[in-house]
């Protein structure tokens, strides 16, 4: 049993739709090189566009050596990197954060010592007689 085909006409209509997309200049479409802007260009349906497997073929070929494919393939190169240094920098910034976290921890603790410090010597009203008058003073 042999593919399925599409008659001249339709063939040729996807290919002049080809050649306006990677021209860039379409006429029905936005002009992105997607299968639906080739069908939609071409004026076909996507079922006839599916059948033309010959056109299909360099369609694809085409747009894997495209610039807009090469550039595609930058931009989620470039995503990629970008989202890499995000999560880098997010992970630096809870480390950063833990680390002042921490750091107000400590500060707290030594705020409340230093005060229980201070309340201790203002509470204390002994006078301080030294050991040698006092048993001198006794005798």
């Amino acid at each position: 049993m042999t593919a399925p085909t599409v008659s001249p006409k339709t063939e040729q209509s996807l290919r002049e739709a080809m050649a306006r997309l990677f021209a860039g200049t379409p006429q029905r479409t936005n002009g992105k090189l997607t299968k639906n802007n080739l069908w939609r260009e071409a004026g076909v349906s996507r079922a006839t566009m599916n059948r033309a497997t010959t056109v299909l073929a360099e369609w694809d070929n085409h747009v894997s050596e495209s610039p807009a494919e090469a550039q595609r393939r930058q931009h989620l190169d470039e995503l990629a990197e970008a989202r890499k240094k995000l999560r880098e920098s997010r992970q630096k910034c809870r480390h950063l954060q833990d680390q002042v976290d921490a750091a107000a921890t400590v500060i707290s603790t030594l705020l409340a010592e230093t005060a229980a410090l201070r309340e201790q010597q203002a509470n204390r009203t002994a006078t301080i007689i030294p050991l040698g008058r006092y048993h001198a003073a006794r005798e």
